[in-house]
């Protein structure tokens, strides 16, 4: 059987066993007049008046986006939004990347994500989350971080966020309040936010809002900064628009993610011996640092003991910036690599994507395909693959004649849960 995975911008195809199970969302038809529509949410929202309604000509108003390793149509949305507040001078708007502990976007990068028209109508700024100046402290949440967001959000008369919801492996999902945290917060916070005790809680995990205590606490941050409109969508997994999410934060954010859960849960009588993901090609599986949600997703239908061979193009390599790469390197196994993190006096930017790699490590091996090398891909604890079938097979052959096979062509997109 002949399976495409999604890979990169072209995609991979790879021939399988026939008794392959093949898990992926449930597809979604793309929205037949996203221009209508989008204007129908944004006059008629969730728990809130309309936009137009709610913003003043003479209103400052700050459109948050995410960065470019999301697939958001940040260029739709914002040109909607500009469109429904048309009475409000271009000069007015700042659009704030939201770019958490991500490296700046160069100029040409925000110009694909946003388009030129908008480029050259409004000002729009990568949000620095190390630049104290850039940011305010609004107090402490119940669990103790200190909250710092982007300042000129905050002081903003009118506060817009703008992103994508999608099944995410510690925060539930994505989309409403991680827009802001930690997509416009100071490293300090997100740090703590990050923290080895709160990403290791189970209850932080793939399609869980209650009770979990990341997006308990994302939330409690977000609505310190009082955000007054969420605009988000739901995408499919050709990355096209399926439906808009409008108005209140907290409820339209709720019924976003009640929407793709129906699309995204898939349920497995049983774990699988051999697992092959991916992570939702680009410009989700641009580096190996976000690939690690391909192989979490794919690590809750692995058998303990088993094989995950995850399939992520990593075109901008581990990546160079940022700390991730630093803290493979500082312990020799996944399970040293856990303890250290797991200390108290343990703290560093990227210690989260680590954490949570150490941990699928420790229950499965994982090969990887991608463009890396043999090298690199082994000082980060990862066995290299270079054909994804033989890989398969030898895998298979290991575990005998019973083992079995399951294949995620959308990676993340897919929740599956064994059961």
């Amino acid at each position: 059987m002949r399976v495409k995975l999604t890979y990169g911008r072209s995609g991979l195809e790879v021939n399988v066993p026939d008794t392959a199970v093949i898990l992926e969302p449930r597809h979604v038809t793309r929205l037949a007049d996203e221009d209508r529509q989008a204007a129908e949410s944004l006059r008629h929202p969730v728990g809130s008046r309309p936009l137009k309604e709610q913003v003043k000509s003479s209103d400052r108003v700050c459109i948050v986006i995410s960065d470019i390793t999301r697939p958001t149509p940040n260029g739709k949305l914002v040109g909607w939004l500009l469109r429904e507040l048309s009475h409000v001078p271009d000069r007015n708007f700042m659009v704030l990347n939201g770019t958490g502990t991500h490296r700046d976007n160069t100029p040409e990068e925000l110009a694909r994500m946003l388009g030129h028209d908008v480029m050259r109508r409004v000002r729009v700024v990568n949000h620095h989350a190390s630049d104290a100046a850039a940011l305010v402290h609004l107090g402490k949440t119940r669990c103790g971080a200190e909250v710092l967001l982007n300042r000129e959000f905050v002081e903003s008369d009118f506060k817009i966020v703008t992103g994508f919801i999608e099944p995410h492996f510690f925060a539930g999902f994505s989309g409403g309040p991680k827009g802001v945290m930690p997509g416009i917060a100071g490293m300090e916070t997100i740090l703590h936010f990050h923290g080895a005790p709160l990403i290791g809680d189970p209850r932080s995990t793939w399609g869980i809002l209650d009770g979990n205590p990341i997006h308990e606490e994302a939330a409690e941050i977000a609505l310190l900064a009082k955000p007054d409109f969420l605009f988000n969508v739901a995408l499919n997994g050709d990355k096209e628009i399926t439906a808009f999410f409008a108005g209140d934060m907290k409820t339209a954010h709720r019924a976003g993610c009640a929407y793709v859960k129906e699309q995204a849960m898939v349920k497995c009588p049983h774990p699988y011996d051999v697992v092959i993901t991916t992570n939702s090609g680009y410009p989700l599986d641009q580096n190996l640092y976000q690939a690690v949600k391909g192989m979490s997703a794919a690590q809750a239908i692995t058998r303990k003991g088993g094989t995950i061979i995850c399939a992520a193009e990593c075109s901008e390599g581990l990546p160079d910036h940022g700390h991730y790469g630093k803290i493979l390197q500082m312990a020799d196994s996944p399970r040293t690599l856990l303890d250290m993190i797991q200390k108290p006096s343990f703290r560093m930017p990227d210690q989260w994507q680590a954490q949570k790699q150490a941990l699928v490590l420790t229950w499965a091996d994982v090969f990887l395909y991608s463009s890396l090398s043999r090298e690199v891909c082994e000082r980060a604890m990862l066995k290299y693959t270079a054909d994804i079938e033989a890989t398969a097979k030898e895998q298979l052959r290991r575990f005998g004649a019973d083992a079995s096979l399951a294949v995620m062509p959308f990676g993340p997109l897919t929740i599956p849960y064994a059961g």
